[in-house]
């Protein structure tokens, strides 16, 4: 008996495994691009609650491409919105110097409204 066989008509291959053939498939080849932080926490929502979206992204190859854009958006968006509301509460290189507490405490407040933010809007939309 054949390991391996052809079907004549649709050119797809098939393997024996145990007592059935089952079919050689293989994923698209994608271009593998670095996942981030958000990148990951929105893969991890995806997988979970838009299992469609999830699914078709994986079977197109396209999975790595959309959560490196989407890594690449939350990240520029975090980026501006913590120096937005710097700027707006006048937290400066001045405090920091004269009081590193204050700063640091105010910083971490911006940091977490930012992060915040970039979830509800992109991350977990």
């Amino acid at each position: 008996m054949n390991k391996h066989i052809t079907d004549e008509k649709t050119g797809i291959s098939y393997t024996l495994q145990g007592d059935y053939y089952l079919p050689d498939l293989a994923l698209p080849t994608e271009e593998e691009k670095p996942i981030g932080i958000w990148g990951q926490r929105h893969l991890r929502y995806i997988r979970q609650h838009k299992r469609l979206l999830y699914s078709n992204l994986l079977t197109s190859g396209k999975l790595n491409g959309y959560l490196a854009d989407v890594d690449r958006q939350a990240e520029e968006m975090f980026s501006r919105l913590v120096k937005q509301m710097a700027e707006r509460e006048d937290i400066t290189e001045k405090l920091k110097a004269e009081n590193q507490m204050e700063w640091v405490a105010r910083m971490n407040n911006i940091r977490n409204r930012a992060t915040e933010i970039v979830s509800a809007d992109l991350i977990y939309a």
